[in-house]
């Protein structure tokens, strides 16, 4: 990685989510693919998504068995890899990103690419570049406790994942290390657009809310601005993912960014 920023993002997202809380509406999180559509336009990608609306971005590490993620996803991350796209190019992209905009970004990732890069290089790096958090989905609490503490001591928000089977006792104890948001799985299986939300999804979500003061975002499955809409009344965040990744595919940047757009439009304030 050779290029770097000097802005300190510690904290950026709980402050995007206070800011989206002050004005009493769900925050707007969205997931794109790092080299998608194509290298070229992945800058061009996260500028227009910025500036449509969300607020914080996920942006997805190309990984060549992406077992958490559904065929959407799973082609998109390995068209970005057959374009050459890895883990120092999307930290040089995120540097030229956050030169011009402050939208945080989320490095989604699994553990093997970060173990490859090294992890004190990527947590060093992650943050010149102004990563704001990482997701990764095959580090769960407890798993490691060396290495976990090594993101606990960057400036990194470490997300953590919560899904339906997660046992009460385990809710607590991912709480507790939580930092930026939770990311709650809203249904069980991969990633994917769904025609229709889980049953249950608001008391699920309720039930969180006894567990932890982190901003809890729902993600998995919310294809639409009707969706997007109902889960902003329940959860702190919603998260989209696969249905961007596919418009962006299939329709380009300016299709993705007019989605974006549309899910922001849809989600109304509380009362």
């Amino acid at each position: 990685m050779s290029a770097t920023i000097s802005s300190d993002r510690t904290g950026a997202i709980a402050t995007a989510f206070a800011e989206c809380a002050a004005e009493r509406r769900a925050a707007l999180v969205v997931f794109t693919v790092s080299g998608h559509p194509s290298p070229k336009q992945t800058s061009e990608a996260l500028h227009a998504l910025a500036d449509s609306g969300a607020d914080v971005i996920e942006l997805g590490v190309p990984f060549s068995d992406p077992l958490a993620d559904g065929p959407i996803i799973q082609s998109a991350s390995y068209d970005a890899i057959g374009q050459g796209t890895d883990l120092s190019w999307t930290l040089d992209t995120l540097a030229s990103f956050h030169a011009s905009r402050s939208t945080p970004v989320v490095l989604f990732t699994y553990l093997n690419p970060i173990l490859r890069y090294g992890v004190g290089r990527f947590l060093k790096d992650a943050t010149d570049a102004g990563a704001a958090g990482v997701l990764v989905t095959d580090l769960p609490v407890g798993a490691d406790a060396a290495l976990e503490s090594q993101f606990a001591r960057s400036q990194l928000d470490l997300i953590r994942l919560l899904a339906p089977t997660t046992p009460a006792s385990r809710v607590r104890e991912v709480a507790a290390e939580a930092r930026g948001f939770l990311y709650y799985i809203s249904r069980t299986g991969v990633t994917g657009t769904r025609t229709t939300l889980a049953a249950g999804l608001a008391h699920e979500v309720a039930a969180l809310r006894e567990a932890t003061s982190v901003p809890i975002a729902v993600g998995f499955g919310i294809s639409t601005a009707e969706q997007a809409g109902t889960v902003a009344q329940i959860a702190d965040g919603v998260v989209v993912g696969s249905a961007l990744v596919k418009t962006l595919a299939e329709e380009g940047v300016a299709a993705g960014a007019r989605f974006v757009e549309g899910l922001r439009a849809a989600m109304p304030k509380h009362g």
